[in-house]
């Protein structure tokens, strides 16, 4: 790698380990604190590729992302962002950012990317076009840090305005609905209408030409694709087939994988061929448990603006929802922490209370019953058997090993700098690391270092 790579963050930890990586693969590099200073040293020529946090002290890091694209067009700019959010990853994309990476990044990944920035210079990237509305992040519970999240949030923000129908797939729960409409307001073509297709618009002869006159060059849903008949699914083949002056983009919703569609023979062939330019698998909540606390902390926040009293979760409470399995997926932990929220009592959500509303159920009866006496291998195995009977007779996503280590170490870490009072020399001679190694894991899995006195 050789050039000059402009980094902005407002955190110096990042600006160090960024300068160090980038030093040691032969980058120089210009690192500040402030969206000002880059957007000088942009002005002035500097600079192969930038690297930009999105929140800054003196502005948003997005929001400069034209103007860069305006006065350097051929300045590849790589957006990182601890704002987790579908949103996040779609404002980047429409401001046409080089790419994407969320906070905790993968450093070796960001090296990578920030190789292949150096590579295309002197390559014009294209212009800006119109940026997507300002929707409210918060209205929009698309939330997520884990690499699954992640990825889907690429793929969404790269098939918006692609003329591909696009197939989305998922259990209920998931959040599927939710990305076909952020497909559709965050396009070209969200001036359009948004049109929602059942079996019953369908019934009649007429039904596919209503449908086309009402979308009139919009988004067309059809929702529950394996539940419509046979002869319907041949009607919604002839209209894509035939869409008119003004086609539409046609999204389908299932809840069945696109190879057991038509593995089981649940969606005609020819209809799938139309269908899977592009598909979306939604993952369950159980294959991305790290965004767990993030989307319990969204809805308690949500609720407490709907009137409900401020509450907040004990660890003891956060960690069984971590290791529940949420059959019914973001939707089913929503409803759970509005019913919290309004059982009223202290304003810290105890273990007890959770109990109590998923005591009753099969699978927090089989975590309940494992007792003090367990021992860490056979929780985990019984966790991990779990887990596997959860996916059926398909395999969990790729990456296991690297997301159960991150599960045990997460809290081991933070576990034993709690113990230490957050002094990080103590902690790493508890655990038996180098001190190094400590706070890079720290940096790494974003983990939250409260200094006090502890006495053990």
């Amino acid at each position: 790698m050789d050039g000059t790579v402009l980094v902005a963050d407002d955190d110096r930890t990042i600006r160090t380990v960024l300068t160090q990586a980038l030093t040691r693969a032969g980058v120089k590099v210009h690192a500040t604190s402030s969206l000002t200073t880059l957007m000088r040293w942009v002005s002035e020529g500097k600079g192969d590729a930038v690297i930009t946090d999105v929140m800054m002290p003196d502005g948003n890091g997005l929001e400069m992302l034209p103007k860069i694209k305006q006065d350097r067009p051929d300045l590849p700019v790589i957006v990182i962002s601890a704002q987790n959010t579908i949103m996040t990853a779609i404002q980047a994309t429409e401001a046409e950012a080089f790419d994407y990476l969320p906070k905790p990044f993968d450093l070796p990944d960001l090296m990578k990317r920030t190789a292949k920035a150096l590579d295309l210079r002197g390559q014009a990237v294209p212009s800006a076009e119109d940026v997507a509305p300002q929707d409210s992040p918060e209205e929009l519970p698309l939330i997520g840090r884990t690499q699954v999240m992640q990825t889907l949030y690429r793929l969404v923000a790269r098939m918006m305005n692609a003329d591909l129908p696009v197939l989305i797939t998922g259990e209920s729960g998931t959040g599927k609905s939710l990305i076909a409409q952020a497909l559709h307001d965050f396009s070209d073509r969200r001036s359009q209408p948004f049109v929602t297709v059942t079996n019953a618009d369908l019934v009649d002869l007429e039904g596919p030409a209503r449908v086309l006159a009402q979308a009139k060059g919009g988004t067309v849903l059809i929702e529950d694709i394996a539940d419509l008949t046979e002869e319907i699914q041949g009607r919604i083949v002839r209209m894509m087939d035939a869409p008119g002056d003004q086609p539409p983009k046609f999204i389908a919703i299932a809840q069945n994988s696109a190879q057991s569609l038509i593995e089981n023979n649940l969606v005609r062939q020819d209809l799938f061929y139309r269908l899977d330019g592009a598909v979306l698998a939604v993952p369950p909540l159980r294959a991305r448990v790290d965004d767990i606390p993030l989307l319990a902390e969204h809805f308690l926040a949500r609720a407490e603006r709907d009137g409900a009293a401020r509450r907040s979760l004990s660890e003891s409470a956060r960690e069984l929802l971590r290791v529940y399995s949420w059959p019914g997926n973001v939707r089913q932990l929503e409803n759970t922490l509005r019913r919290l929220t309004l059982m009223g009592g202290s304003d810290e959500i105890s273990r007890r209370e959770v109990e109590g509303i998923l005591g009753n159920q099969p699978e927090t009866r089989e975590i309940l019953r494992g007792g003090d006496s367990e021992k860490l291998g056979e929780s985990v195995a019984r966790h991990l058997r779990r887990y596997f009977d959860l996916h059926g007779g398909m395999l969990p996503p790729d990456g296991l090993y690297s997301r159960i280590i991150k599960e045990v170490e997460i809290p081991l870490i933070e576990i034993a700098l709690d113990a230490t009072g957050g002094n990080q020399a103590k902690c790493a001679d508890l655990l038996g690391i180098n001190r190094n190694t400590l706070r890079k894991k720290i940096t790494e899995l974003d983990i939250r270092v409260t200094r006090r006195r502890k006495l053990m």
